[in-house]
């Protein structure tokens, strides 16, 4: 079985896969990806050498969770699936909260957790507040599936190939070297930020484009998504920009739901 993204996340690549792969390098070292979120690129191409990362420390947990203690985790989810309700889901949410401070639950707990608040919040939308605090309620799901056995196992193969880090994404391709490739998947501009305490604000933006230019200027393969916005095509001047449309599903203004123009932007050493 082929490994697919076992997580719902905002702002996942799946409907743009086929657009990725078109301007992507044919040939590369390792693929670097300092924003994985759900992994729907990772699990597409499928790299031999993979460093994936995210600031979203529980996030990169649960991945390595995944990598080294799948069965453990599916018989905790399949828990979390026989019941699941609006209590379970409000007590969950709690003690996941909770255990930021008091650190009771053991890392497959937390995962499961994270996993089983993930499947069954609104909309999948992964929002924290600004004191870290996961806040999303519950979705209005008939019969979520919380525990895909099979699709988990594949995650674990395909994981196991990876270097996990969890923090900024300067740090997360400093090794990179010529003929790797890297591909950004930022909080878009302009746009929902809340995936982590912090936000990913103009100077974060100007910053990636900077990280951006410096690794094309030393031969690294770079890919990256964002919104179509003057900002963004004044700081990737020089690289490849293609227009995408893209179906968004949750924004906070209305307007800006449904589909809307996104780009790719690379720099590809053929």
């Amino acid at each position: 079985m082929t490994a697919r993204p076992f997580l719902k996340w905002v702002g996942g690549k799946t409907r743009l896969l086929e657009q990725i792969r078109a301007v992507a390098p044919r040939q590369y070292g390792r693929y670097f990806e300092p924003f994985v979120g759900g992994g729907a690129v990772f699990f597409d191409l499928a790299p031999d050498r993979a460093v994936l990362n995210d600031a979203n420390l529980d996030l990169i947990a649960t991945y390595s969770v995944v990598a080294d203690n799948v069965e453990h985790l599916i018989d905790l989810l399949v828990k979390y699936q026989v019941g699941h309700s609006e209590t379970q889901y409000y007590g969950t949410r709690t003690l996941f909260n909770e255990d930021t401070v008091e650190h009771v639950m053991s890392p497959v707990q937390r995962a499961a957790a994270f996993i089983y608040l993930n499947k069954t919040c609104f909309n999948g939308l992964w929002r924290v507040n600004k004191d870290g605090d996961f806040n999303v309620p519950m979705g209005k799901y008939k019969n979520p599936k919380i525990c895909d056995v099979e699709n988990l196992r594949a995650v674990s193969q395909a994981l196991r190939r990876v270097t996990f880090r969890a923090g900024d994404f300067n740090e997360a391709v400093m090794d990179a070297g010529r003929g790797d490739f890297v591909y950004f998947d930022p909080p878009y501009h302009d746009t929902f930020t809340s995936y982590t305490a912090g936000s990913f604000d103009e100077n974060a933006q100007a910053a990636l484009a900077l990280c951006a230019h410096n690794l094309a200027a030393r031969g690294v393969h770079v890919v990256l998504s964002n919104n179509d916005t003057p900002l963004i095509r004044k700081l990737y001047a020089g690289f490849h920009i293609t227009e995408v449309q893209c179906t968004r599903a949750v924004n906070s203004d209305g307007a800006g739901r449904g589909a809307v123009t996104e780009l790719l932007i690379s720099r590809v050493w053929r």
